[in-house]
């Protein structure tokens, strides 16, 4: 028997969704409070494919005072923010706009927090409730992290620890998104299967939540994004100026991450991404690919370990994400099937399935392990609780050679 829970579902970003909807940065921007706007990007394709010179002109347009902070790079780090924050503070910036992927926006909303918080920001990084941020608007160009509309952003801490560090609070949702599908037609196909495999570890991640809290409609939300990337990723790949793909590609990454899908659950959840930032953050591969290559073998070892409820859930996503055979009498047998499934799907995106495939060397084994369990103070909470041998058995199956 399912057991419903309260829950708080924060809808908050005002999106535009389609065919030039960037050329509606500058009036977004008035519309939403901003006077004076840093425009956050990354390392040159915005200004390269044209983007950046037309929210330039729109914001022109609109008589609005800006500056460029460019050169923001994947996987975002602390000194970088730290850099943005000087020149926002100097500039009396009140609104930012990120243009690009996950890590422009995600170094916004961090220079957002600390212009409205005495410069503070790495604190809630540390786990300290935020409540509130300066706006922060976005014009993405990859279908991925989904930060355009979630309340999260993640930050390598190059400064001291060296980990990968994230947060999840309402205020840091973005207040608008603009987006436009043809913007991710020149995505590489690399970076097209990295977005795929990562937009589906955010509803995965909310999907396998401890207790098994969950509502049908909650359920038919997360299985049916899931199932739609799983029929799209292959598809923009194949096919890059696909728009239909591109779209449906675009909805779902943003919506598995802005919390729709978690609904009538509530809690602990998942347990991949704590295995994987520390891959991406010292390694600088890119979080979705890393998630591709943990995800399977994450399920797979609850599948071996977990109890029976634990196992029901990973059978169910098996037959209602990937179509597997749904045995009732064999739920372990049904749930490994899905899990073929989904290393098969793995692979017709391109993206890995052993750390070594990531460049990740066997040598390194245990360090990633120490890593991983020094960054979550010795254990990994989740759907099902990690402790060091478990995150060994898990690395140790997709090491590689």
């Amino acid at each position: 028997m399912k057991t419903f829970c309260n829950f708080n579902f924060y809808p908050y970003t005002d999106i535009l969704f389609g065919k030039d909807t960037e050329k509606e940065a500058g009036k977004m921007i008035r519309k939403h409070g901003g006077s004076r706007v840093m425009l956050v990007y990354g390392g040159g394709s915005a200004k390269k494919s044209g983007l950046l010179d037309k929210v330039i002109q729109t914001i022109k347009d609109e008589g609005l005072y800006f500056v460029e902070f460019g050169g923001v790079e994947p996987n975002p780090k602390r000194s970088y923010v730290e850099k943005g924050i000087k020149i926002a503070t100097e500039e009396k910036l009140d609104f930012f706009l990120g243009i690009g992927g996950g890590s422009s926006i995600d170094t916004a909303k961090a220079i957002a927090l600390a212009m409205v918080n005495e410069g503070e920001y790495w604190k809630f990084y540390n786990g300290n409730p935020a409540e509130k941020m300066a706006p922060v608007g976005t014009i993405h160009t990859i279908a991925a992290a989904g930060s355009e509309t979630s309340r999260s952003t993640v930050l390598v801490d190059d400064l001291e620890t060296g980990r990968k560090q994230g947060l999840n609070w309402d205020c840091c949702r973005p207040v608008f998104a603009l987006m436009n599908p043809e913007l991710t037609y020149s995505v590489s196909a690399y970076q097209t299967g990295a977005g795929a495999a990562d937009a589906v570890a955010h509803s995965v991640s909310r999907y396998f939540t401890k207790g098994n809290l969950s509502c049908t409609l909650g359920d038919e939300f997360a299985e049916g994004l899931m199932r739609t990337v799983v029929k799209f990723g292959p598809i923009a790949i194949a096919k890059p100026d696909d728009y239909e793909a591109r779209a449906e590609l675009m909805m779902a990454a943003s919506f598995s991450h802005n919390d729709l899908t978690w609904i009538g659950r509530t809690g602990v959840r998942g347990g991949e991404h704590a295995l994987e930032h520390q891959l991406s953050g010292h390694y600088g591969t890119a979080h979705g690919a890393g998630l591709a290559a943990i995800m399977p073998a994450w399920l797979d070892y609850i599948t071996d370990n977990g109890s029976p409820e634990m196992i029901a859930r990973i059978a169910q996503f098996g037959s209602k994400v990937f179509g597997v055979n749904h045995d009732t009498q064999d739920l372990k047998g049904t749930a490994k099937a899905g899990i073929a499934a989904f290393r098969a799907w793995v692979r017709s995106i391109g993206m890995p399935l052993t750390l070594g495939e990531l460049g990740v060397p066997k040598a390194d084994l245990p360090m990633v392990i120490k890593r991983t369990l020094d960054a979550n103070k010795g254990k990994i909470a989740g759907f099902m609780d990690l402790d060091e041998n478990a995150v060994s058995a898990i690395f140790t199956s997709i090491a590689g050679s």
